[in-house]
This record gives C-alpha cells, structure tokens and sequence, in this order.
C-alpha cells in the first residue's frame, strides 16, 4: 500500500519554468524582430528582447506550466 507521492502546484511549476520559458520567449522574440527588419521596421536589440519577455513570458509559463501538469497526471494514471 504505497501513497502517491504529492504533485507539485501549478505555481510551483511556474516558478520552476519561468525562467527557461522566459529565455525561449526572448529568443523567439529576437529571431522574430530580425525577420521583421524585412518590411522595414528596426530589430530589437537581445537586451531589449529579454527586457520585453519578462513580462511576456508570465501567461506563456502558466500555459507550459499546465501542459507539464497534464502529462504528469496523464503519466500518473
């Protein structure tokens, strides 16, 4: 008779990925304002790309943070 070991919180979760979330996101973000030089409009520099996802990568981490949940449930069961 063994318990199941306690999940951790979606909170918890999102404090464990915020950072590479944010870091994917700055990437991204960077990539996307070199593609965007294209149709004339100026590239962010990486130092503004990071300064720009930290607030971007807060709803991004909740969504990583629940899929990484489910497929922690889904393996559970």
């Amino acid at each position: 008779m063994s318990e199941k070991p306690a999940q951790p919180s979606l909170l918890k979760l999102g404090l464990y990925l915020y950072v590479f979330v944010m870091a994917a996101v700055a990437v991204n973000l960077f990539m996307l304002s070199l593609a965007w030089q294209r149709i004339g409009l100026p590239a962010l520099s990486p130092a503004m790309s990071v300064l720009i996802s930290l607030p971007l990568a807060i709803p991004v981490t909740w969504l990583a943070a629940r899929w990484v949940r489910r497929l922690m449930d889904e393996a559970d069961g």
